[in-house]
């Protein structure tokens, strides 16, 4: 094993597998599998549109309908004021046509874009699904972000269409809605709306519940997400109808997707996740979907496990970390027995949650890998794996994944063990197709017939990925090179850390030291003592060229309101460097 191999790979016992749980998952996690697996064959998985070409929603929608599954409950939402409703797969589909018969009623066409900034509401999956039905493209937005966040993403995007509540326009958009030009209808939820808007109620009301498939193809565009670069302004990545093929073979193959599933993501829709895989993916595999109004909150969080008898659950690091930080006897009067299969997305999932799942959970957290820009799940610990605790797992069924390093005469392979670049030979269906007004930027992405990720991460001796960090994360000290995750990880394996982010600062003789930022458990305090102990065991677990030189404690991180912890904002803080694009930004305390 390679020295940078023994830094990255962590040394949690192996996860092992029971047979029945390999006999059960969709594919097995062999070369054989593998090697047998092809698009074309998941393609064949779906119906496709009677004339030819394929479109989302029908996937998603109508065929279920038409295979006689209409009764099955599509969306059970949960109100945060104990509201609730249920929609079946027949009823989800006669709200998607009313909406496309809206957009239609009001001169929208195939090619216009429709915006939605809207929270986790009824109204928002049909008009997801409604703007897909009609040949449009959606656009989701995070309803949390300021009117800044908002405008640019609609101006880059020129948007045609915005879908939003009374209030969220009132407070962020009318100011300068007037100042779009290609801005077409602004329609908002409930019977009245303001002036130069549309109640979008009554209109849906009056709509017919039935409407004509837009004849899209593989290639016709069909969504565009936003995701932030760490300057300038954010990149919207483009994706198109064929996408859908990837939508349900990673749900199936990663998440476990079965028909009939209760199904949970805890993502918003505002993102890539909550649309890929809290939408789309659930729906065209024909799942039950929970969609929770509210933000976290850990009682309510475990009685919805229980009292939906949740089979699948997709959520983020971030809210795992919170509940093993409240303590493993808030779960303890819980009844999880229906939990089947348990994953994480968002960022990477330290090794400790992925052995805490199975201890509190009876089954652990896989982690996967993807960006917004593959458009799915590229990287995953599948139902048949042996887990890794810390490892992102191994490339999907169809997917060719390596390491890599750019040079002069392009791009090549490192050895296995090596720390590189992750990079995946193009042409996955999900991949995105463009970066909206940006030839140049889309083209760097591409090399020798690799999608260069920016991420970087090494392969061990039996074919698992392990991230390292962001290339510009990466910390040089002394000739080493130090990936701020490892270091992270180590932290939290301290019983008074709650979470951490580490950055290189400049340091004269080592070129860069590491410097930690932790927020601790309740009942710990933040002197000298949990510092020189916190310091000591990263010292042990690390050695002391990889410990970090400096630990500062504060009362939150700056995340992204997916919840990513923001290093790079940290360190331009620190070196009194440009912020870039912080729109995302969701807690800070400076």
């Amino acid at each position: 094993m390679s020295d940078a191999e023994q830094q990255v790979v962590k040394s949690f016992p192996v996860i092992r597998k029971s047979d029945e749980r390999r006999q059960s998952a969709a594919i097995a996690d062999t070369e054989q599998a593998r090697t047998a697996f092809s698009w074309e064959q998941a393609r064949k998985r779906l119906t496709g549109l009677p004339g030819g070409g394929i479109n989302i929603a029908f996937e998603a929608l109508d065929r279920h309908v038409e295979a006689g599954h209409g009764d099955q409950l599509a969306i059970r939402w949960l109100g945060q004021d104990g509201g609730r409703r249920d929609l079946s797969y027949a009823e989800l589909t006669g709200e998607a046509s009313r909406f496309a018969n809206v957009l239609a009623e009001y001169g929208l066409v195939p090619g216009d874009r429709v915006f939605a900034l809207l929270g986790r509401v009824p109204e928002l999956y049909a008009v997801a699904l409604g703007t897909l039905r009609a040949g449009l493209t959606f656009t989701p937005l995070f309803a949390a972000f300021g009117p800044e966040p908002v405008r640019s993403r609609m101006e880059i995007g020129d948007a045609s269409v915005l879908v939003t509540t009374a209030s969220l326009y009132r407070k962020k958009i009318a100011a300068w809605s007037d100042e779009l030009p290609g801005l077409k209808q602004v329609f908002v939820l409930g019977q009245d709306a303001p002036e130069d808007c549309i109640a979008l109620t009554p209109a849906m009301a009056s709509a017919e519940p039935e409407s004509t498939v837009h004849a899209t193809t593989e290639d016709s565009t069909a969504l565009i997400h936003f995701t932030s670069g760490t300057t300038g302004r954010p990149k919207g990545a483009v994706h198109v109808h064929g996408a859908v093929v990837a939508h349900a073979e990673t749900g199936r193959l990663a998440l476990d997707l079965q028909p009939g599933d209760v199904y949970w993501c805890t993502a918003d829709p505002g993102w890539v996740t909550g649309t890929t895989y809290g939408i789309i993916s659930p729906l065209v595999n024909r799942c039950s979907m929970i969609v929770d109004e509210a933000e976290f909150d850990l009682d309510r969080w475990y009685r919805i496990l229980q009292e939906e008898k949740v089979q699948v659950w997709y959520t983020a690091p971030t809210a795992i970390r919170m509940m093993m930080r409240a303590g493993e006897a808030s779960a303890a009067d819980h009844d999880f027995s229906a939990l089947r299969f348990l994953a994480s997305v968002g960022e990477p999932l330290n090794a400790e949650c992925v052995v805490w799942g199975q201890k509190v959970f009876g089954s652990p957290f896989h982690d996967n890998w993807w960006q917004t820009e593959t458009g799915g799940i590229m990287i995953a610990n599948l139902p048949a794996m042996d887990i890794k605790p810390g490892s992102m797992g191994k490339p999907l069924p169809g997917i060719q994944a390596g390491i890599v390093e750019r040079g002069a005469s392009g791009v090549e392979e490192l050895l296995q063990g090596e720390i590189g670049e992750l990079a995946l030979r193009s042409g996955w269906p999900s991949m995105m197709r463009d970066y909206l007004h940006e030839p140049e930027r889309y083209a760097k992405c591409f090399d020798s017939g690799w999608y260069l990720t920016g991420d970087l991460a090494l392969c061990d001796s039996d074919g698992y990925y392990w991230f390292v960090g962001r290339a510009d994360d990466l910390i040089k000290s002394s000739g080493h090179l130090i990936g701020p995750f490892e270091v992270e990880s180590a932290l939290i394996e301290h019983e008074a850390v709650a979470e951490a982010a580490v950055i290189g600062i400049p340091d004269e003789t080592a070129g860069e030291v590491v410097k930690a930022y932790v927020t601790l458990n309740s009942g710990f305090e933040p002197d000298e003592a949990t510092e020189r102990s916190i310091r000591g065991l990263a010292r042990k677990r690390l050695g002391p060229a990889v410990a970090p030189r400096e630990i500062v404690f504060r009362q939150t991180l700056p995340k992204t309101r997916s919840g990513k912890i923001m290093r790079r904002l940290l360190k331009a803080r620190e070196l009194g460097l440009p912020e870039g694009d912080i729109s995302t930004l969701e807690s800070d305390e400076k």
